[in-house]
């Protein structure tokens, strides 16, 4: 497979390097990344959804791309809306898995010495883990409410602040959601899990504002430096992940129907406009407002366990929620023309530049909030969506730092007690429901976070705000 250099960020494969390739595959890497990249079987993948009927423009990758399941995560499709397909695949299991960050009006020199007794107040209020039950306990109906209305069914059960949907991307609900396509295995496995957290890669980090990039757009988001925030990492749990097992078992028949064959039977898929296709759709959306509720939830329950620690004084605001795990319908200008899209993002970001409608209006001029998570003992970053974003991937960037390694191979000869320790030297406390939720999620087991920002910000597809320091860590 031969990669051409476009530039010092960009890179293509072009279209005649595979059978049945409809467009090229376009990604971003420097060249230190590029070499980490070309390890796994990323780059293949991105190859395959490029043979994917009714694609618009190039199949896209991030420079945090690595080998997932069907569609590369990291990549970036956008599909005809009356012509093309739509594959979970290119959503993922966690759908709607997105990042959270909250800020606060504590300083970290006022935290740090009360960080242990944080960490454990917030290990106890926000439960964790791999079946994590949480504090919520709902009816099959008001779960139901849930699928329908996100996050604002949070709020207007008392679970956060009006102005909470407001900082939420889509407003923390997607229409045309509809329960009755979630089956009841789905929804058997979501309504204990309400309000937590998760495992794998899942976290909840107190994190203060280490460097400010860009003071304007820092100024819109309400940060500055030494400043303490919260970045909560979720998605919609056990619900989503039985939603996309489901259609996936049911596509993978159907493609035959509608005529499709595709070079990797992980890329299942069906036209957007078809019973299954619109079927999918509504139940992902369910699973996406599901995640935004939850989300909501950890918010409601963290702010608590801020109070008991600070006092009735400390205010967590949300700043923004963006989700990472999702197929959209959107509108795009492609060779100067508008086009009807739904955009696949799997472990990518919308990152919408300044004046764009669908960004709230107090950030409006300073472009979108993109939330980017490194790893446990590095740092994590605030950029600002740009216009370049838009001229070249449908608004779309990286969603981490991208792994190197598998869980298997970082839990290898590893001793969790050891991580930790290594950790608290640098000023970083770690809670773990499990010693799995340490050793996988070790920080050698990810790219440079710095790098694959730096990438995307000489791209020109999104520009740094501020570099954010873990202070302390809740894992699953």
């Amino acid at each position: 497979m031969q990669v051409e250099r476009i530039d010092e960020v960009r890179n293509r494969i072009r279209r005649d390097a595979g059978a049945g390739m409809k467009t090229d595959v376009v990604f971003y890497a420097s060249d230190a990344l590029r070499e980490l990249i070309q390890k796994d079987k990323a780059l293949e993948q991105a190859v395959n959804v490029a043979c994917l009927p009714g694609i618009v423009g190039p199949s896209l990758a991030m420079p945090d791309i690595h080998q997932g399941y069907g569609f590369p995560i990291g990549g970036v499709a956008a599909m005809d809306w009356r012509r093309g397909v739509v594959s979970p695949g290119g959503v993922g299991y966690d759908i709607n898995c997105g990042v959270r960050l909250a800020r606060t009006n504590l300083e970290a020199a006022e935290v740090r010495g009360r960080m242990r007794e944080l960490i454990d107040r917030v290990f106890g209020d926000v439960p964790c883990g791999v079946g994590g039950k949480g504090h919520l306990d709902i009816s099959q109906r008001q779960l139901d409410e849930v699928l329908e209305n996100g996050a604002q069914w949070m709020i207007e059960q008392g679970y956060g602040e009006a102005s909470d949907t407001a900082r939420c991307e889509e407003g923390g609900r997607l229409a045309g959601a509809d329960p009755r396509e979630v089956s009841a295995r789905a929804k058997e496995r979501g309504r204990p899990q309400l309000g937590t957290l998760g495992s794998g890669n899942h976290f909840l980090e107190i994190q203060y504002v280490e460097r400010i990039e860009a003071a304007d757009a820092a100024e819109a988001y309400g940060l500055h430096e030494g400043q303490v925030v919260v970045l909560i990492h979720s998605g919609s749990r056990g619900l989503g992940h039985q939603v996309c097992t489901d259609f996936l078992a049911q596509m993978g028949g159907a493609m035959k129907k509608y005529g499709i064959t595709l070079p990797d039977r992980q890329l299942a898929c069906v036209p957007v406009q078809s019973d299954e296709g619109r079927s999918y759709l509504k139940a992902m959306r369910a699973a996406a407002n599901f995640a935004w509720a939850n989300r909501q939830s950890i918010l409601h329950f963290l702010r608590g366990s801020f109070e008991k620690v600070f006092g009735v004084a400390a205010k967590l605001e949300l700043l923004y929620d963006v989700c990472h795990n999702i197929a959209k319908r959107e509108r795009h200008t492609f060779e100067g023309r508008p086009v009807d899209v739904l955009v696949h993002r799997k472990g990518a970001t919308r990152a919408f530049p300044p004046g764009h409608s669908e960004i709230p209006a107090e950030y409006r001029g300073a472009g979108q909030p993109v939330l980017i998570p490194g790893s446990m003992g590095t740092a994590s970053w605030v950029l600002a969506g740009c216009e370049g974003a838009m001229e070249e991937t449908f608004g779309s960037v990286c969603h981490g730092a991208g792994r190197l390694m598998s869980r298997h191979a970082a839990k290898a000869g590893r001793d969790a007690r050891d991580v930790q320790r290594s950790l608290e030297l640098k000023g970083i406390l770690v809670r773990s429901e499990t010693r799995d939720g340490i050793v996988e999620e070790i920080p050698e087991a990810y790219k440079d976070v710095d790098e694959v920002i730096d990438v995307v910000h000489r791209a020109g597809l999104a520009r740094k705000v501020a570099r954010l320091r873990p202070m302390g860590v809740i894992k699953g």
